[in-house]
């Protein structure tokens, strides 16, 4: 099997037992509905875990574009394989969601609510806040390129590192995940929505591409700059693309404070107009 196409059937492994946990919880008359944040959380890290443990030995099953990007720009992958690994996984991705439609497709008809049915595809925020959702996104990315390369740093029994990154995704989306719904990985939000956008999903909303941007950045920027990071800071290896990275990283929290500060104003100003 070439590379590619172990991307490709990785990324699918992953949206089919990620879209179809989160679909099993939401989604009406489901068996699993009303099963909880923690179910979604334990299925999305038993679906990277399926999805290595699939085509680790074929692809290193980055399975993610930010993964794919993060490692580049530190030298453990060839520029020249990135825009294969990313295709790979775009369209792996949009065929697990839409083999996650098929799966479910006696229960779209019985869900209301559009937003609840794009949530089976795609993120969205709990608190819709432009830089404290791309923050939130960065942070969990960041965590995830960090985590994988403390994990290769150590020596497990044979065939135990995909349960650790497995278990690595729990984590973060248990602790870092309540916010946007943790995407922390562009192909695994993007692919799934563009299936939302063209599959005939019984009353189904829009795709909100609005949002759609920040799930995509925000991973690839925390990627990046979890990649360099760990090469700073555990190898001394201080590049100019870690201060460039560093400095963009604190503009970006500059905002997100400045944004929480305007948003709290605002509050304090409507609650006075009412008060009177």
């Amino acid at each position: 099997m070439s590379e590619f196409m172990a991307e490709l059937i990785g990324t699918m492994i992953l949206v089919i037992f990620g879209g179809g946990v989160v679909g099993g919880v939401v989604l009406k008359n489901s068996k699993a509905e009303g099963a909880g944040w923690i179910v979604i959380t334990i299925g999305w890290g038993l679906a990277v875990t399926m999805a290595i443990y699939a085509v680790g030995s074929i692809s290193g099953a980055h399975v993610n574009p930010a993964v794919t990007i993060g490692f580049a720009s530190v030298g453990e992958l060839e520029w020249a394989k990135v825009p294969l690994f990313v295709t790979a996984q775009m369209l792996g991705a949009i065929i697990g969601g839409v083999i996650v439609y098929l799966t479910y497709i006696a229960h779209w008809r019985k869900t209301d609510d559009p937003a609840t049915k794009l949530s089976v595809f795609s993120t969205a925020p709990a608190e819709r806040s432009m830089f404290a959702n791309f923050l939130t996104e960065t942070i969990g990315t960041f965590v995830l390129l960090l985590g994988l390369m403390f994990i290769g740093a150590n020596e497990f029994t044979e065939g135990l590192n995909p349960l650790i990154v497995g278990l690595l995704i729990v984590a973060i989306g248990m602790s870092l995940g309540g916010p946007t719904g943790y995407a922390i990985n562009p192909a695994r939000d993007l692919g799934p929505r563009i299936a939302h956008a063209v599959l005939p999903i019984a009353g189904k909303g829009d795709s909100d591409w609005g949002y759609s941007w920040i799930p995509v950045l925000g991973p690839i920027f925390g990627g990046v700059y979890g990649a360099v990071f760990y090469h700073a800071i555990f190898q001394g290896d201080f590049s100019v693309l870690f201060w460039i990275m560093s400095g963009l990283m604190l503009l970006v929290i500059v905002g997100a404070v400045n944004e929480d500060f305007k948003k709290q104003g605002a509050s304090r100003s409507q609650t006075n107009k009412e008060a009177v």
